[in-house]
């Protein structure tokens, strides 16, 4: 078995053989690890890795979750693979009963702009194809930069002034930087709020974790401004 470089949950990942990150895996070390499977991410690790790994004769499942509803499909599909159907299927659907919960109860309230903010030097955040728009859809959130054409474009402080939001959720320590744009609604009225990144920017079951907050979060301004 074997995991890759920042695998830390749940706490036993920690044991586990490091075989590489997105940029590099160590193909020799899966080589003799000689596992059954291996979940590959598309769009972080490189093609010709994949490729190798498959003339080494070894099973690769390729997995893109974009959307929410994803993370079940992909649970399931998982669990056929790794003959553990039973238990991927309980959580997949336990998934699926938090998330139509969640969407129910804040999916349809007046719609908040949000500035997600994912890295701050530059300033980055993500497009409306990221999977973290789909999670403040669920919540009844507008992402500010929904329409930009990179995934996880680099944002000009003056488009973000220019912007404007009500709200801005951060997944960067915060070290007092928003105190350079207090000219901003958010900054002004003290609606900035931190989320762990582990919770929202990894494609896991834990992102409903996150997606509570940020529901919380964001009708707590509703109730405010009521």
């Amino acid at each position: 078995m074997g995991v890759s470089e920042y695998s830390d949950y749940p706490q036993e990942a920690n044991n586990i053989v490091r075989i590489g990150d997105a940029m590099h895996v160590d193909l020799e070390r899966i080589d003799m690890l000689k596992p059954d499977l291996v979940l590959a991410w598309k769009s972080g690790n490189h093609a010709g890795d994949i490729g190798m790994l498959e003339k080494f004769g070894i099973k690769v499942f390729v997995m893109e979750p974009a959307k929410l509803p994803d993370i079940p499909r992909l649970l399931r599909s998982i669990g056929k693979l790794a003959e553990t159907s039973a238990a991927a299927e309980a959580m997949a659907g336990d998934f699926e009963r938090k998330l139509e919960s969640l969407r129910e109860r804040y999916g349809r309230k007046r719609p908040i702009n949000v500035f997600f903010e994912i890295w701050n030097e530059p300033l980055m955040t993500v497009n409306g194809a990221h999977m973290i728009s789909d999670v403040l859809r669920i919540c009844g959130g507008a992402n500010t930069f929904a329409t930009e054409r990179m995934l996880t474009p680099v944002i000009s402080a003056e488009s973000l002034v220019a912007a404007d939001p009500e709200v801005i959720i951060s997944s960067v320590s915060q070290d007092g930087e928003w105190r350079h744009f207090e000219m901003l609604d958010a900054v002004r009225n003290h609606r900035v709020f931190f989320v762990q990144p582990d919770l929202l920017e990894r494609q896991s079951p834990r992102i409903l974790e996150g997606a509570s907050e940020v529901c919380n979060w964001l009708d707590k301004v509703r109730q405010a401004d009521n």
